[in-house]
């Protein structure tokens, strides 16, 4: 096939490259320039998509022998990734943008143009599997090592993406295989750290990145009855689940500490209330897709298994489609969700579908 290589400068799409080139197809490397700040440099494992990381993913394509190119993807980025981010905090909600970069750069709008230039497939180093049933349809799977697993943020990808997509490092066992792979190739990148954070805001600092873009407006902190707290600066700088930097002057009546449990930004309110109110019952979403064929039924109620973050556990749980919702009923309490995160639902290792989150029910009345 005619395969068009996403090359982020790291090892693993680097790999990921050779392979497909080992494999027979007529590879091409390309790299994303996402950042609307060319200057930007790497610092560390801080950051990704950098001067730095262009300039390795080119001397790793002239060492696998493939052509290389650079496209400007930075404009789609910043309305794509970078302004739903602002938009989704602003609406109180906690957005994934590595989701949305692989739902709308990756795999839609980088897809789209190589499809157009005629290629067949885009190959990324993502450690996920596609396995082809019997009747021909394509599935999305976990990689066989957990501990890499990154089928949770391909979650996104809907069948027609699964058609033209390639992840040559699925069936890899480990990390250290792979940059022992890369040593033994010649690769300058087989060291390099993984990259982490949020890629846009490489210093970690989102609190401060937001209030510069979204500005501050002092608000209420309340508890789950209504009763005025504290005040803060900003709602948008409060998440779910968080404990630190609350500001509320005195200690709840039982002694214990208080959590965010709800953002209003309608309302400029901060929820705060026990850990145990953190748990939720329900959780569902209107923006759901499908990664492959979906059941056979939706709105009978099936089972499946449900993650709510990158790293996190699997949890048994029943789900249907109910009034233009995906509906997910974990068989044990979620911690700590909030509306904007994904939820990714698997059947055995197959990653069946996705939904964002609109909304949770929690399993603590007021």
């Amino acid at each position: 096939m005619k395969v068009l290589a996403a090359m982020s400068g790291g090892v693993d799409s680097a790999v990921a490259a050779a392979r497909a080139v080992e494999a027979g197809h007529d590879v091409v490397g390309v790299h994303l320039a996402l950042s609307r700040m060319p200057g930007t440099l790497r610092t560390g494992s801080r950051g990704c998509c950098t001067i730095e990381d262009s300039m390795d993913a080119q001397r790793a394509a002239n060492i696998i022998g493939i052509p290389y190119y650079v496209w400007d993807f930075s404009e789609r980025f910043k309305l794509d990734v970078v302004d739903d981010f602002i938009a989704e905090y602003s609406a109180g909600r906690t957005p994934n943008p590595c989701m949305r970069c692989n739902e709308r750069i990756k795999f839609a709008a980088l897809l789209e143009k190589a499809l157009d230039l005629g290629f067949d497939a885009v190959c990324t180093g993502h450690y996920a599997a596609i396995v082809t049933d019997e009747d021909g349809n394509r599935e999305l799977h976990r990689a066989s090592a957990w501990a890499k697993d990154q089928s949770y943020v391909l979650g996104v990808l809907t069948a027609e993406q699964l058609a033209h997509a390639m992840f040559p490092l699925g069936a890899t066992p480990s990390k250290a295989e792979v940059r022992a792979e890369a040593a033994a190739r010649g690769l300058s990148v087989a060291n390099k750290p993984d990259s982490h954070d949020i890629c846009f805001i490489p210093d970690g600092d989102t609190r401060g990145w937001l209030a510069e873009r979204v500005g501050t407006a002092t608000g209420d902190i309340v508890d789950r009855e209504g009763n005025r707290l504290g005040s803060h600066e900003g709602a948008h700088a409060y998440t779910v689940g968080q404990r630190k930097g609350l500001n509320v002057g005195y200690p709840s009546p039982d002694g214990r500490p208080r959590f965010v449990l709800e953002v209003r930004p309608k309302e400029n309110e901060v929820v705060v209330g026990p850990r145990e109110a953190l748990d939720i019952a329900e959780i569902a979403g209107s923006r759901y897709t499908w990664a492959g064929l979906p059941p056979e039924d939706p709105s009978t109620p099936f089972a499946c298994e449900v993650q709510i973050r990158a790293h996190a556990d699997p949890v048994p749980a029943v789900a249907s489609v109910v009034g233009g919702e995906l509906v997910i009923r974990p068989d044990v309490p979620l911690n700590g969700v909030a509306p904007g995160q994904t939820a990714v639902v698997y059947v055995g290792t197959r990653v069946l579908g996705q939904t964002t989150i609109d909304r949770t029910v929690s399993a603590v009345p007021v």
